[in-house]
Order: C-alpha cells, then structure tokens, then sequence
C-alpha cells in the first residue's frame, strides 16, 4: 500500500498529535539529497555553532555519495542514554543491562506529549519514509521513519528494503521511530540520564530519539533492538551475525563475531554470494537479511582488500559518515576517493552506508535456507585458542553466549596489553531479551536441521599479541572453506588440555603445525600460564554474568 503525503499526515496526527507540522513523505534519495544539504543544521564540531551544515555533495554530487557529520558527542552509539519503557507486559522479558534500562512509564507517557508539543509549536519540517526490517514476508516488520533530518531519512532508504510484503496493517502492527535532534531533554523534568536520550516503548511501538543523538546508526540499531525482542516471542531467531550461500543456493552459513573479528570480510567470498553482513533473522522457513544496505567502517580502509567498499565510495544512494574533508579543499570539490581514510581526528568509527546491491554477489532476495555451517569468530590476541575448533552442541551454547574477542593493545587509551571481551549473543548491546532465550533458539534450530557449528580464532598465533603474529587470511579462508564443506566432520581430533577445546589435527590447505597453538609457541609453559589466564577470564564471567542460572552449562 503506497501513501501519499496527506495520508501519512493524517495518521501521524491521529496516533500522536502531530497537527502543526510540515510532513515530506516518501522523497526520492535525489530530494532527499538536496533537502539534506539545504536543511540539516547542527552541532557539527566541539564549541561549534548550532545551526552549522551537516550534509554536503562532493564533487559527484548527486551522482556520488552524501557527506554527513554527526554532533561531535555522538560518532556512536549513546549507550549510557539507551532505555526501554519498563511495563508491566514486558518488563520480566526484557534483559535489562548498562546500556539498556529501565525508564519509567508514567515518565515516558508524559516525556512523548512534550515532543509532539515541541515539534507543533516549531512548525516542524519531519522527513517520513516507509519502509520494513526485514525481507522474510511472514516476519518483517512495518517501520516508519519520522525526523527533522532529511539525511537520517536518507540513510533509512539505504538501509532498509521497501514494498516487502502489503503494509495495510502498518498503522496498527507497525513501528514508528521519531528522531528529534532539536528537542534537549531536561534530566529532572523528562526522567533522563542527560539532554540526550533514545527510548524505545515496545508495547506502544514507539521509539523516540532526541537531543544530540544523530548518528545514523542509532535509526538501524533501535530496529534491530526491537526486532530482537519481537522474533523471539514468535519462536524466531534474531541474530548479530553475517550470512552468505553457495551459488547453487543448496548450502548457507551464519558468522557470528564481534568487530575486528572478520565477520564482514569472510561472509564475503568470491565464491559463494551475500546474504548479508549484519542482521538477520533464522526462521522456520530459513536464513533472511533484516537490511538492505551495509554499514562499513572506513577508518584505514585498505582499498585494495576491500574492492566492493572502494568502489562503492563513488556510487550515487550512499552516505559516508564522518570522515574529515581535506585540508583547504572544499568537499564540494573532492572526490570520494581522495578521501583520508586514515583520517580519525573526527571519530576513529567514521562509517559508509551503501545498498547491498552494490555488492557484486547477492543472494535473491537476501535469502537463503537453513544454514549448514554456524561459524563463532573470535580474535584472540593472547594466542592462546587454536585456530579452529570443532563444537558439541552444549559447547555451541556456551560459547554463543560468552562472545568472546579480544581488544588490542594501543587501539584504546590505557590499554597496554591485550583485554578480553565478552559480548552475549555476539551483541549484547542489541540483545533485549536474556541471552538463554537466544541460546534456546539457537539450540532448537542447529538440532533441526543437523547444523554444524566451529569456533575460529582469527586472532594471533605463536604468541599473544606484540611476540606472535596474526593468523593469516589465507590460513583462516581455507580454515573457514574446510568447515563449510564439512571436510572437518569426521577429522581425527586432539583436545586442548587446559581449554577443553577439541582441535583437527589436519586440514586441507593448511599446515598442521598451526592447528595445535601450544606446539607454535617457543616456550610451551608460557602457553600454558597463558591459557589458564584465559580460562580465569573466562569463568569469571560465567559466573559474573549468571549463566548459570539461565540454564547454560559451563564449558570451562
């Protein structure tokens, strides 16, 4: 069902009161482009005016990308600003956390009136497109954009497919994000923990974002979120992961990893096609892509390992995020690509919106059927874990809802040797219900279908970080390859001793002397301090996170 503008006006006024504002329904990206640079005024720089530009043409103009920066204190995600509305309905389900609580629903229900008054008494401009999270017609959901930003509106439309299925049901069944930069929260009126905040209220489909809050991944991000806890209560199974298929569409896989993991770069191979490289959705009927678009990280992008993100930086519907114009050059009069990728004096997670159509092997319809191969990437730079390990089932749930990586020495101030990290679900951020739900469904679907699943260390080998060396792409790719094609299934196999991880003593491809970790390190009892280090790591936050308790059997 298309709207036209004065329907979408129409709806809006009657759900929310939205009587006194000018509604731009359903632009083309071209509008959208013009609309972006023309109006989207902000903070863009610390100390900076507030009605600075925040969109910009480079030298292709609408033929290239859109140029967008973000207030200076939101090149991210606001985390510690991140709520739900806590109702009766859904407050038991919900996994509440640092970067996801509780707010107040008497709070809440008057904190939405004071916006809608907001935007009526500014005589709002709101950019409104339509479109759905998620590509399986049975399951995806109706979300509307609504928002002072012509840019965010813009970055929905790459991201998100359209005319997925009938949206008759949209006023009644859908979800409406309204993203309101204008509106400064008042901690001691409004119930927030500062001037900014992002608010989700699953029971009324409601999300609101407000204050200096405009990183565009935050429109992605509240989705996905919701969509976390909405397939779950379906029997579905959301999941943080990438995705692709063999070309005969006969053999899909999930990639689990968190970033610096290779999640993106191993789901796309030249030789099998993209589902997707972030969210999806397992379903009784298979695998499917929430999005429409990839949202990469340029900072040190290498070009020449990255072709499709190269070559995609000059392609028209796009939008890079952040990224410093040159010193002296108008970004009116730059090319894309004499961009400083390096450049991290705005933001170290400068990003690059682009349709997965740009992406030279897609699956149709971003779809495929019940995975073969479930894939959990970790970069373990302690060196410690073997490169590849073959899980049990109980093995899968333990360490699907650890999630665990590593961060790296010098990539963060203060951090001077390696630290593990641990992420539920591989996204916990993202994860509003209890990692055992997930874990559960996991559970449920690799049983079904007799899936296989490994665990691969893309990390360091012969040492922890700063002695050893990085695993090599090519070790990794064939590591990945044989476990895909199940040439793993029936390997003779060694168990670590202090991990309890069962580890291949061969594989194709690959020299076996890598796949033990302890016999490539020059002081075998140093491997051995080591790995009970990370073992230490990881019971703590067995214990720490209450695994236990969910259901969840320890692994070490």
């Amino acid at each position: 069902m298309t709207r036209n503008n004065d329907q979408v006006a129409a709806e809006l006024n009657a759900a929310f009161g939205l009587e006194n504002v000018n509604i731009k329904h359903g632009l083309s990206q071209d509008d959208l482009f013009d609309a972006a640079i023309a109006n989207d005024r902000g903070i863009i720089e610390e100390g900076g005016p507030a009605d600075a530009q925040k969109a910009y043409p480079t030298v292709l103009g609408k033929d290239g990308p859109l140029v967008y920066y973000t207030d200076p204190t939101c090149t991210g995600r606001p985390t510690k600003d991140t709520f739900a509305v806590a109702r009766p309905g859904t407050e038991d389900q919900v996994w509440w956390k640092a970067d996801f609580q509780k707010f107040d629903a008497d709070a809440f229900d008057a904190l939405l009136p004071r916006v809608v008054a907001h935007l009526n008494e500014r005589n709002a401009t709101l950019y409104t497109t339509d479109v759905f999270c998620g590509w399986d017609p049975g399951f995806a959901e109706a979300y509307r954009f609504v928002g002072e930003y012509a840019s965010h509106a813009y970055f929905c439309n790459i991201m998100f497919p359209k005319e997925v299925r009938n949206d008759a049901d949209r006023t009644e069944t859908g979800w409406t994000l309204i993203n309101v930069p204008s509106f400064h929260c008042d901690p001691e009126r409004d119930g927030t923990k500062s001037n900014r905040a992002v608010i989700i209220d699953i029971e009324s489909r409601i999300a609101l974002v407000l204050g200096r809050a405009d990183y565009c991944g935050v429109n992605k991000k509240t989705m996905f979120t919701l969509m976390n806890f909405v397939l779950p209560a379906k029997g579905q199974l959301s999941m943080h992961c990438s995705s692709n298929i063999s070309p005969d569409g006969e053999s899909s896989a999930i990639l689990f990893g968190l970033s610096g993991t290779g999640k993106t770069t191993l789901s796309a191979d030249p030789n099998r096609l993209l589902i997707g490289d972030d969210e999806h959705v397992w379903t009784s009927s298979g695998i499917s892509n929430f999005e429409d678009g990839c949202y990469a990280k340029l900072i040190d992008l290498d070009k020449d390992n990255e072709p499709v993100i190269a070559a995609a930086l000059s392609m028209k519907g796009t939008l890079i995020e952040n990224v410093p114009g040159l010193p002296g050059k108008p970004m009116a009069e730059t090319d894309p690509q004499e961009l400083d990728l390096m450049d991290g004096s705005v933001t170290e997670n400068t990003r690059f919106a682009y349709p997965l159509s740009c992406n030279p092997g897609v699956a149709d319809g971003a779809r495929g059927p019940h995975p073969e191969s479930i894939v959990l990437l970790t970069a373990d730079a302690f060196g410690v874990l073997p490169p590849v390990s073959i899980l049990t089932p109980e093995e899968v749930m333990y360490h699907f809802v650890t999630g665990y990586t590593s961060k790296l020495a010098g990539t963060e101030v203060g951090v001077t040797e390696p630290e593990a990290t641990f992420s539920a679900c591989f996204g916990a951020a993202f994860m509003s219900q209890k990692p055992s739900v997930y874990a559960e469904l996991l559970a449920d679907r690799m049983q079904k279908h007799n899936t296989r699943c490994v665990l691969l260390n893309t990390g360091w080998t012969g040492g922890a970080y700063g002695t050893g060396s990085r695993m090599s792409l090519k070790a990794t790719r064939a590591l990945l390859d044989a476990a895909l094609n199940g040439d793993l299934d029936d390997v003779e196999v060694l168990e670590e001793p202090t991990l309890g991880l069962k580890m291949p003593t061969s594989c194709p491809g690959v020299d076996d002397a890598i796949l033990n970790p302890r016999n490539t390190w020059a002081d075998p009892e140093a491997y051995d301090v080591a790995a009970q280090k990370l073992k230490k790591m990881f019971q703590a936050n067995y214990e720490a996170k209450g695994f236990a308790e969910l259901g969840i059997a320890p692994a070490m």
